[in-house]
């Protein structure tokens, strides 16, 4: 019964749609730039932001010797392929830890498509990863045998069946499905695609799942910070700030089994719909030898050489008539460096007349007004805000601040009919709870000197020199810049229409399952903000 009760709900999951219920007409952004508006802060919600405990059915281990868990799908770059990816045996922590030997275990996949017998069959490599400290006293880590196959040769939009696991060893996980993407051009798009951000492993992050749930999403983007393991000690304490709780520490622990309760708490959703995830602060993760994003980076499987890009940090992939870009903002984004050298290449090979829509994603905002994190990766945006500018990328989906804040169109803090549309959705729900204050009010402006790219180094945020904020470094108002932002937990839905309309939906988590929290619809205007094709 369980099983079966587990099919019935992946399908419904992957063919059902619902409708939405909003106030009014829905805006389209041809009708701004709108007036800034802010929705005060509902005193009575503030969410439940605690982590769900290890003892919790949902995130405990329930696989047996070396059966496959903490089972997801991700996107290769075009239609037709995925990758599969999953963990067999136990992690270890403590003081005398001995890696598994990824050789015991095979990574084997086997599928067709839904209505056809399973009959093929792919093998893929594994990879176990140590979360080291030099530093006696913390405990170290190692991981379970981790596996990613890539599946190849897959027709588009159509649903597959699939088992993963090593059947040498009676080790097959039961079966699942996933629906490949459409195929790339200028009328074919998924139905939705649900976007959030710092999600965490809190009861506000059950809710903002369920909610996406509701919402049948046929592929999900993950704009940074996971599973917020960095918030834990290696004896497993816990605290909402790190910094506050453990001021003297000799180097910022992690406790890695939440990472694994994390991806047993997903899996019945993510073995099912494709997530595609990019690193946020969260997941620097330093230790031994001044190692970071080992997690992040052993843990996902990435486009990354599907795309030509050498890193798990930034890569790109299509979904349709849409081309993604992931950009890291904890790697060098200078113009010298490797990852702006892959994004101006990559950027010149988007033929837009298959992919109309350029959307790019990447973890810190460069467009928000909260104090918290204001104009910190200033950097980056001076670095490549105009290359996205000079290709004219449509919507830009960004998280880690703890709010919902969307921009009116905007190219470097000035309103521009060409410039992105800027989202951050940094809401997901996780326990270092809401951000509140907003910099423009009295008083919470920050010191210039409080807010450089601590992790990159970087330091470019200065006074402004033009505009309403001439010779300050925050407006004393809303920006003209931010249309709408609110401070309340939830997640997005995208849902391209054709090559000019895409409609943006913010669902907030203390509402009905079929409320809207903002709607708008984004258009493009190909023909007033041409873009010229450009030679790789």
């Amino acid at each position: 019964m369980g099983l079966a009760l587990v099919t019935v709900i992946t399908l419904f999951l992957l063919f059902s749609l619902n409708s939405v219920t909003v106030k009014g007409g829905i805006p389209t952004t041809l009708e701004g730039p709108f007036k800034p508006v802010t929705v005060p802060l509902d005193k009575s919600f503030r969410g439940n932001a605690v982590d769900l405990p290890d003892t919790d059915p949902l995130v405990q281990r329930t696989a047996k010797g070396f059966e496959p868990e903490q089972i997801s799908v991700s996107l290769s770059s075009r239609y037709n392929s995925v990758w599969i990816s999953w963990i067999t045996g136990e992690y270890q922590i403590g003081d005398n830890i001995k890696p598994l030997d990824p050789e015991t275990v095979g990574s084997i996949v086997q599928y067709g498509r839904f209505g056809v017998k399973i009959n093929r069959q792919t093998q893929g490599y594994s990879l176990v990863y140590s979360q080291l400290y030099p530093f006696e006293g913390l405990q170290n880590y190692t991981s379970g045998i981790i596996h990613h196959v890539r599946l190849t040769g897959l027709r588009p939009n159509t649903l597959y069946q699939y088992r993963c696991g090593d059947p040498n060893v009676a080790a097959m996980s039961s079966v699942h499905y996933f629906r490949t993407m459409p195929v790339s051009g200028p009328r074919s798009y998924p139905g939705r695609i649900a976007v959030v951000g710092d999600l965490g492993l809190t009861y506000n992050t059950t809710s903002t799942v369920n909610h996406m749930i509701s919402n049948h999403p046929d592929l999900i983007l993950l704009v940074g910070d996971v599973s917020y393991a960095n918030l834990y000690l290696t004896n497993g304490t816990g605290a909402d700030c790190y910094s506050c709780a453990f001021p003297n520490s000799p180097i910022h622990e992690t406790y890695q089994p939440r990472w694994d309760y994390w991806g047993r708490y997903m899996e019945p959703l993510v073995s099912n719909v494709p997530i595609m995830v990019i690193e946020g602060n969260h997941e620097i993760e330093e230790q031994v030898d001044n190692q970071t994003f080992i997690a992040y980076s052993s843990r996902f499987a990435f486009p990354s050489e599907e795309s030509g890009s050498s890193s798990t940090f930034y890569y790109s992939f299509n979904v349709g008539g849409i081309h993604f870009i992931m950009l890291g903002a904890y790697i060098s984004y200078d113009k010298s460096g490797d990852q702006y050298k892959w994004l101006e290449k990559d950027l010149a090979s988007v033929d837009r007349k298959e992919t109309p829509w350029l959307v790019a994603a990447w973890h810190p905002p460069w467009y928000s007004t909260y104090k918290a994190h204001y104009r910190e990766v200033e950097c980056m945006r001076v670095a490549m805000e105009d290359l996205l500018y000079k290709y004219g990328v449509d919507i830009v989906f960004s998280g880690h601040v703890h709010a919902y804040e969307r921009s009116n169109r905007v190219y470097n803090y000035t309103l521009d009919p060409c410039g992105p549309v800027h989202i951050a959705v940094g809401d997901g729900g996780n326990r270092e709870k809401m951000a509140i204050t907003h910099a423009d009010e009295p008083g919470n402006c920050p010191e210039p000197s409080t807010t450089p790219d601590d992790f990159m180094g970087g330091f470019c945020a200065f006074n402004f020199t033009s505009g309403p904020a001439a010779g300050k470094f925050c407006w004393d108002r809303q920006p003209d810049y931010s249309a709408f932002r609110e401070s309340s937990f939830g997640h997005g839905i995208l849902e391209v229409k054709n090559e000019t309309h895409a409609l943006w939906t913010w669902h907030r988590n203390q509402d009905y399952y079929n409320s809207a929290g903002d709607q708008i619809y984004i258009v493009r205007q190909p023909e007033r903000c041409p873009v010229e094709p450009q030679d790789p």
